[in-house]
């Protein structure tokens, strides 16, 4: 009888630890490993389970998953990080498999795993194959647009908007990180290798889960490949037999009478890139969940190629 893997949810009882609990229901390959309520913050107890499980996820603010790193003694034991603390630190490999061979083989192989954050991964998917095929050049001054649903704020922010009484601005997207200094832009820079950090704005609107984010290039400021058609086929072919990204057919968003809505794929766990614009100025986008392919979907994910099943296992594609 083949042996379940034990898995420790570190910080179970917040939004990416709970959709990341859900998602093992049903499986017969992995057993999880409670803890007390009364000891969620238990550093004692925590070290314990950390210790006995095959692996750990980390569901925490950064500090606090820079501390549960630190308890690991029982050298078997390997981490996938949800939190912003270690994705750009060494020896961590980037939790994106779709991005290269190589990064798939880090996670395959690894022991320390950083899952990408929510907008980044919107960011990335588009910027790290553009720099990687030769058509975008590293010091292009990028930047992107972002929507988000609420609940990529977590449990306060959560509170606040399905509170029965709460202030009439939250019935309206509110743009934020108005300092340009969004806790995703360390990543979305050294990910992809830009020069430059990027200019970024994210919006967080009045619906529960979802995001598109877009960026916007000049036809003439790119190497190659310098028209939407020709995007479209380069990020189609360089996506091509991957189960989680979606480059859209050219021209779909006719479909929706030329809008993108942002919580259009809440509850699924893939991504979806279109290709827009015109010969002078050409938008690419990517729409996904912020709970999924944004946060604990992408670390099932991860968790699946390190135990050599299906990629999609206990997901939603």
């Amino acid at each position: 009888m083949k042996m379940k893997t034990k898995v420790f949810i570190d910080g179970s009882e917040g939004t990416t630890g709970l959709r990341i609990h859900e998602r093992f229901a049903g499986r017969d390959d992995i057993e999880l490993l409670p803890i007390d309520p009364e000891k969620r913050k238990d550093v004692n107890e925590r070290k314990r389970l950390i210790n006995q499980s095959d692996i750990t996820f980390l569901c925490l603010p950064d500090d606090a998953a820079r501390e549960s790193v630190s308890l690991v003694e029982n050298d078997q034991v390997k981490i996938i990080d949800t939190s912003t603390a270690h994705r750009t630190q060494e020896g961590w490999a980037y939790g994106f498999p779709e991005l290269s061979r190589e990064h798939r083989q880090k996670i395959k192989t690894g022991k320390r795993i950083a899952v990408p954050g929510c907008y980044a991964t919107g960011f990335i998917t588009i910027i790290y194959p553009l720099i990687a095929g030769g058509i975008l050049p590293a010091d292009y001054p990028v930047s992107a647009f972002a929507m988000s649903g609420y609940s990529g704020a977590g449990k306060k922010t959560i509170a606040v908007y399905e509170a029965a009484e709460r202030d009439k601005e939250l019935d309206a997207p509110r743009e934020y990180a108005l300092s340009q200094n969004h806790k995703h832009l360390k990543e979305m820079q050294k990910i992809t290798g830009l020069e430059r950090v990027p200019l970024f704005s994210p919006v967080i609107c009045d619906y529960y889960s979802g995001m598109l984010l877009t960026t916007p290039f000049y036809a003439d400021m790119l190497l190659k490949e310098k028209t939407p058609e020709g995007i479209h086929t380069f990020l189609k072919e360089y996506y091509a037999g991957q189960k989680f990204v979606k480059v859209m057919p050219f021209g779909k968003e006719a479909d929706y009478n030329g809008f993108l809505a942002g919580n259009a794929c809440s509850g699924w766990d893939g991504i979806e890139i279109y290709v827009t614009g015109n010969e002078d100025r050409i938008l690419v986008s990517t729409r996904f969940d912020n709970l999924g392919k944004g946060a604990s979907g992408a670390a099932i994910e991860c968790l699946n190629i390190m135990l050599g099943c299906e990629d999609d296992k206990g997901l939603n594609l």
